[in-house]
């Protein structure tokens, strides 16, 4: 058993209690932070010790990397895991704990900064034998630029942001005048939002498919990938449903070892060190191409954990104290059953818009093979301050058909009281033919529309009967 860390998580909610018990799980102790306006934050129930963040925004306390520093100095921290979002890919944070001697709990700075940057990103992989969308080479400085770019890979093409993700600073442009409507709104919305206005032009595969691999890395040159998920089903270029194995590849086995083993070409080019993910968009004739990828663990993590059996979380701190990972190869990792995860957000299920709230109450009556990684509680305040996800319901069956039938049990068990969620959405979803069928791409919410087939009818007699089986179990019946 390796030497016990003091693992400071730079995180909230239902990631920093996920990161909380693998920190318990190692032997390491885990140091949760609260801010001024996060007194009940409840991940910190998981954690060993609870550090103070001072400051009520996210400028002053999760992207604030002086005071960062500082509370690992005063806390005596061995390492820091950021989770995603705030500072998990942010090659200066990272860079300023190495140069002062404290672990980073994902990859080296370098790998942070190559793949952080979507231009650099592109070219690198390209460089390397991985397939990249066409479209520009660099960031694209002027208008006319983008026009002839456009012009010479043809419409549709997407402006998008070098920096940043989550949807944020992307456009889909079908002639010159929406190049020329949107490239400066785009370039505004990056500044805002990333602090950087460089833009790219790439083509924009109709109907792709977003498809992305799990990797895990040690210190020692070991590169594994743990399979693929399909992540097509979202709003606003950001995840709500996700799957793994991808039902798009199915039985393709020769398809899904090229995409795997692509993603380790690239992991092992840039001398990669923890858990990451090779995002790839793959068009109708399921040609892929490079996206980006991401330095840090995804939200959806856990689905590739339930068909392999891996904690992630664990590997990647091994990782970051050059720990051995117990994989003796790449054959050795399995996949068996189907997993899928819904987001389960605190928004309007059918403009699919923040919706933020009190709780005023929560229960669950899951059936078996159901994961909800959460920091609900009677009394939490959905702030518009965070992302609107409240937690990740995930069901695991034996085959795909098992997976969907669980996740409508377990959607039907998941009562949130005194917030609009989506939990209307996903339910449709789950009993759509198309996306029964596997048969769905990253326009589903567009083309399919679900979303207008949610019953705005209140079904009290529904809701009385879970009210009533959750006083019921209270007793003890």
């Amino acid at each position: 058993m390796s030497k016990q860390k003091r693992i400071l998580i730079m995180n909230r909610g239902e990631i920093a209690a996920r990161i909380a018990k693998a920190c318990r799980e190692l032997g390491h102790i885990a140091v949760g932070v609260w801010t001024d306006n996060e007194v009940q934050a409840k991940h910190l129930e998981v954690c060993d010790e609870w550090v103070h963040l001072k400051g009520s925004t996210n400028q002053e306390t999760y992207l604030n990397i002086p005071k960062v520093l500082e509370l690992c100095r005063d806390y005596k921290i061995d390492g820091v895991h950021p989770g995603y979002g705030f500072l998990s890919e942010n090659t200066e944070f990272s860079q300023t704990l190495v140069q002062n001697g404290i672990t980073w709990i994902g990859p080296h700075p370098e790998a942070v900064r190559v793949m952080g940057d979507k231009a650099v990103s592109k070219e690198f992989a390209k460089k390397n034998g991985v397939p990249v969308v066409p479209g520009s080479t660099g960031a694209v400085p002027t208008i006319d630029e983008a026009l002839k770019i456009a012009n010479e890979i043809k419409y549709p093409i997407l402006l998008k942001a070098v920096a940043g993700g989550g949807g944020r600073g992307m456009r889909v442009c079908h002639n010159e005048t929406d190049v020329r409507n949107n490239f400066e709104v785009v370039q505004r919305e990056a500044v805002s939002a990333f602090k950087c206005g460089d833009l790219l032009v790439e083509k924009y595969i109709v109907n792709p498919h977003h498809i992305e691999v799990q990797i895990l890395a040690d210190k020692k040159g070991n590169v594994f990938h743990f399979y693929e998920r399909e992540c097509s089903i979202q709003r606003r270029h950001q995840k709500i449903v996700e799957e793994a194995p991808s039902p798009f590849i199915g039985d393709d086995e020769e398809l899904r070892k090229r995409v795997c083993e692509s993603a380790v070409r690239l992991a092992k080019a840039i001398n990669y060190d923890s858990a990451g993910t090779v995002e790839l968009v793959m068009g109708e004739d399921k040609e892929f191409y490079f996206l980006e990828m991401n330095t840090r663990i995804q939200v959806e993590h856990p689905i590739t954990e339930e068909i392999t059996g891996i904690d992630l979380i664990v590997c990647m701190i091994q990782s970051a104290f050059g720990e051995d990972l117990q994989i003796p190869n790449q054959e050795w990792i399995k996949r068996t059953g189907h997993a899928i995860e819904c987001r389960i957000c605190a928004e309007d299920p059918i403009t699919m818009l923040p919706a933020p709230g009190l709780v005023t109450g929560c229960e669950t009556n899951f059936p078996q093979g159901i994961r909800f990684d959460n920091c609900l509680y009677k009394g939490l305040q959905v702030t518009p301050d965070f992302d609107p996800m409240v937690g990740k319901l995930i069901a695991k069956g034996i085959i795909r058909e098992v997976a969907i039938r669980k996740m409508r049990a377990a959607l039907d068990g998941l009562l949130i009281e005194g917030l609009k969620t989506n939990i209307p959405l996903h339910k449709v979803i789950m009993n759509e033919e198309n996306f029964i069928k596997g048969k769905y791409s990253t326009s589903y919410l567009g083309t399919i529309k679900p979303q207008e087939k949610i019953n705005t009818d209140m079904d009290y007699t529904s809701i009385y009967k879970k009210i009533a089986g959750v006083e019921a179990r209270r007793m003890g019946f």
